[in-house]
Parts: structure tokens; sequence; C-alpha cells
């Protein structure tokens, strides 16, 4: 198969939407990445928004109102007391909790019956990973993991070209990237406190690093990892990322990662060298690199994780004998539909049997292996085998 590149190939007819039967969708955790959740789900013309939910008493009904939707039910006090009330006849949730709130919100929301739309990442630990996708398994309804980059026509371009056999048989993965100073802290310490996050940097940007090479290669199974995280940056009251009146406080409730890398040994003797940052004293810490037998494939960095690639991408490899570089043009972002617009509308499709599962929990599993053996490895200081049970 080889690879041939389209410019046009992202242009694809908008598909009329079936409005005889609204979506009925509830939103638990009214945070900010809600506020994305629910200004795709407005603009859905087979979705009726019906209930939401919040730890924090009032903040749920406060929301509704900021984004002028009426008549949601949020007078609950948690994710079970919505699930409990029979009469919101739900069919689906978008689970927007903090990252430790993603297992059990999503495991209640799945034994209910209904299709979630989980945040990423997945959860905290492989073991979470897990007794989600049983939960899954059990209820039979859509899980998906929101990856939205995934969607992104440069990111399925990445994939098309290791399909194409271009790169001939792929044996070492070079990926991460972060931010020279980034940690999200304007949003509250939900991020950088572990009794919410769990995870840091690794959760937040790095699950969508390994996402863009692990599907572009088939997803893997990770075998070994050795891991290594700090937390230089976030523990420095001096840092001048933090807002100067609260860097004393920022640096005293840290709790998670600011920095990750790690050698990761996959399935097909493949090595993926790894590494993510919110706060690092450099710009990048390189390119994307995917290397194989027949060629190679370069990724640009991007200054901040932002859904795609920094720059157009080169395939190294040989024609007729003599070494050349093919460039691969960016293809334009679509003005007609946003990534997350894109995540929303498939998790629907998909909801209602129309469109596949667009980001499935069986490959996000390795995804969260790696994120969560890395931390693992780092607290025994060696490298460690990952093992994931049969589901």
């Amino acid at each position: 198969m080889a690879f041939n590149y389209d410019p046009n190939s992202a242009n694809t007819a908008k598909a009329a939407v079936d409005t005889s039967k609204k979506v009925r969708i509830g939103i638990v955790g009214t945070g900010w990445i809600a506020d994305a959740h629910i200004a795709s789900y407005k603009k859905m013309a087979d979705v009726e928004i019906v209930a939401g939910c919040d730890l924090i008493p009032g903040k749920a009904k406060a929301f509704f109102e900021k984004h002028g939707v009426a008549g949601v039910k949020t007078d609950y006090k948690d994710c079970d007391d919505m699930l409990a009330d029979k009469s919101l006849n739900l069919d689906a949730v978008s689970v927007c909790t903090y990252n430790r709130q993603h297992a059990p919100c999503a495991i209640s929301c799945l034994k209910a019956g209904l299709h979630v739309l989980l945040e990423k990442p997945m959860c905290v630990t492989t073991e979470e990973a897990v007794e989600i996708i049983r939960a899954e398994k059990a209820s039979g309804k859509v899980l998906s993991i929101g990856f939205q980059p995934r969607l992104d026509e440069n990111m399925k371009m990445i994939k098309k070209i290791v399909d194409s056999g271009e790169l001939g048989k792929i044996y070492y993965v070079q990926t991460g990237g972060g931010r020279r100073r980034g940690i999200p802290t304007p949003f509250g310490t939900t991020f950088i406190e572990d009794k919410t996050a769990g995870l840091g940097a690794l959760g937040d940007i790095g699950c969508y690093s390994l996402d863009m090479v692990l599907n572009a290669i088939g997803y893997p199974k990770p075998l070994t990892v050795s891991g290594y995280k700090s937390d230089f940056f976030g523990k420095d009251s001096n840092y001048c990322g933090y807002r100067a009146d609260n860097r004393a406080e920022y640096a005293k409730l840290f709790g998670v990662d600011d920095f990750a890398a790690a050698f990761v040994r996959l399935e097909g003797g493949i090595i993926l060298d790894f590494r993510i940052a919110w706060a690092m004293n450099i710009d990048t810490t390189g390119d994307t690199l995917i290397l194989g037998t027949k060629g190679g494939l370069r990724i640009p960095s991007t200054e901040c994780w932002n859904g795609t690639v920094g720059g157009a991408m080169k395939i190294y490899h040989e024609v007729c004998g003599q070494q050349t570089v093919t460039e691969v043009p960016i293809i334009p972002e679509d003005k007609n539909m946003s990534l997350f617009d894109k995540k929303i509308r498939s998790f629907l499709d998909a909801c209602k049997g129309i469109g596949p599962v667009p980001v499935p929990s069986s490959q996000i599993l390795y995804n969260q292996a790696i994120i969560d053996g890395i931390a693992k490895s780092h607290a025994v200081g060696k490298e460690i085998e990952i093992n994931i049970p049969e589901i």
C-alpha cells in the first residue's frame, strides 16, 4: 500500500443528523472542561441536556445558568444521587470530574445503563482502568475516552503514513513535548493536588502524546517501563508561572509530577522513548520521531499541546536508491467543526448505533498502563513489567 497525499482528503460532506429522537444528556462535574462539553452539545440538534451534578453545592446550577440552558435538574449531591433519579430517562453522560473521580463516576454511570464520554486521562491507575472496562463490558453501552486530537486530519495522516508501509517495520518511537512554563493553576488547584488529580503532566498532556504515536502504530501492548518523574518547579514557591499572590500556597499543595520521562518496551520489538513537561528550562523536548526500516517520520513539536502537529511533517526515505525527503503539508483546520465538536458528534453517533466508538477503552487501557507504569517504576527506582489482566 503506497503512501499518497491528497490535500482534499479531509473535505467530507457534512452528514444530516436525525433529530427524531434526542439523546438525553447529563453532565457529571461542572468545572472548566465541562464548558467545552456543553458548548458542543448545544450545537447538536439531536441533544437534550437534562441534568447535571457537582460535589460543590450550587455549582451545577450556576454552570447551566451561565450557559443559558434552562430546565436542567441539578439538585443532586453527587453522581450517584443523580443516577438514582430515574425520572430523568438519561441516555448518556459526560464525565468531567477531576481525575480521581473518573473511575468511580464512570463505573456508576455504566452500571446505571448509560453511555459514557469520559474525559482524559481515563483514570489514575491501571487497576481503575480495568474496573471501568469490566463495567463497560457488563453494561453493553458505549464508552469513549476524550482524546479529540485523534480526530484532527493531521493526526489521521500520521496513521495513514504508517499504515501505508512507507516507513517499513517500526522499531523506535520518540515522543513527548510540553511547556516551558505551563503548570495549569489558573483553574484552581484540582490539577496540582494529589487528592484530586493523582497525575500531573503525565495525565494532562502526556496521555495525548502517547495516543498520537500509539494509535499510529496500532497500539501495541506495553511490556516493560523504566520511568522517572519530578516536581521541582511545582514545589518551588518562586516559580514564575504561579500567580504572585498564590505562589506559596500552590507550592505547598503541589503533589503531582511536572516532568516525566520513560523508556518503554512494546510488543513487536518497538522501543518508545517518552518525555513530557508542564515546566522545564528549554523550549521543547524535541520533535516526535517514528523510525522504520524503510523510512523515518519527523513530526514537529508544538510550543504547547494544541491537538495537532507543529508544522509540515517530513518523511526521510530512499527513492530509486537516492536519499530524499518528502514534505507532508499541514492539512488546514476544519472551519465548520472544531475537534471538540467532532468528539461530541462522534460520541453521539456511536450512542445512536450509526458510528464506531471514536476512542475505544481497549486502546486507552494501554495508554493508562504506560502512565501508571511510569509512576510505579519511579517509586521503586527500576524497570518494571507492565501487567495487564485479561478482562
